[in-house]
């Protein structure tokens, strides 16, 4: 699932390839992608694109103050073209979801929403507000703002698991399943821990990894060509996804702890002295 490096990254580079460029055709593939139907997509045509930011996990593009609205969910993307095809996408075959053709001299630019699988979760939302978006309007504070004493005031009296409340959007956002897995272990701190009850000691090393971890993402992934970002998240991850193989700080096996179709990945020797995880609280977490 992209997420707030990624999505940063993907807006960072809108603003490089689609700034200044009007809208010619906005094709909408999947009967189920737009969530909204007023204002409806034709009224993007002949809009300029002016801006393209990030809202925790979800992608802004600006086409003279109304949005295009992205959440690109678990396996959506966004992929780019210096020259689209003619034809639209055929409707129900293939992953494109919509499709955003742009002007340009002799060719013609623009960016597919495309999502894998089975499972469509894309959204797509074209409103006058940014706000108007639900997802968007009960957004916690975005995790690259926090310092420590922001962190101190969000998990002041909480009983939920710490790694519950990391990608728990409403209270903070940008963090996702995989970079929540690199905070909690470069923070050397148990998923289970309670998130109201860390000590100062151990608030401090989790405010300071947010910050390296994120940070670090960010500045690995600006810059880079949409196609090259999932392979640049993989690339940067120390525990999530290898499960299985030896931690890099202390050689442990990475173990793994499984929910529905998610699971979630840790290292004993840093993160819970040594103890396994046990999966019969999964139930509790990540929704």
């Amino acid at each position: 699932m992209p997420e707030l490096p990624e999505v940063e990254a993907l807006a960072y580079f809108l603003r490089e390839h689609a700034l200044g460029r009007v809208v010619t055709r906005v094709d909408v593939a999947s009967l189920t992608v737009l969530k909204t139907v007023s204002p409806p997509s034709t009224e993007l045509h002949g809009r300029t694109v002016t801006g393209a930011t990030r809202h925790g996990k979800y992608l802004d593009v600006d086409c003279d103050g109304l949005h295009l609205v992205a959440h690109l969910a678990r396996a959506g993307w966004l992929r780019w073209s210096d020259s689209l095809a003619p034809t639209p996408p055929r409707p129900g075959r293939g992953p494109v979801a919509l499709r955003v053709r742009l002007s340009d001299d002799g060719t013609s630019p623009g960016f597919d929403l495309t999502e894998a699988g089975t499972k469509k979760d894309l959204a797509v939302w074209i409103v006058d507000d940014p706000r108007q978006v639900p997802g968007i309007a009960k957004l916690g504070p975005d995790a690259l703002d926090l310092d420590r004493d922001g962190w101190a005031v969000l998990l002041h009296g909480s009983s939920a698991r710490l790694k519950t409340v990391l990608v728990d959007q409403s209270t903070v956002a940008g963090i996702g399943n995989a970079y929540s897995d690199e905070i909690l272990h470069t923070a050397r701190l148990s998923p289970y821990a309670t998130a109201g009850r860390l000590s100062d000691e151990a608030l401090d090393r989790l405010a300071e990894a947010a910050r390296v971890v994120l940070t670090d993402a960010v500045d690995r992934s600006v810059g880079q060509k949409a196609a090259r970002l999932k392979g640049e998240k993989r690339s940067g991850l120390r525990v999530h996804g290898r499960t299985g193989l030896p931690c890099p700080v202390c050689g442990d096996t990475v173990r793994e702890v499984s929910f529905a179709d998610r699971a979630f990945q840790y290292c004993p020797t840093c993160q819970t002295g040594g103890k396994t995880l046990a999966d019969r609280r999964m139930s509790r977490l990540l929704k």
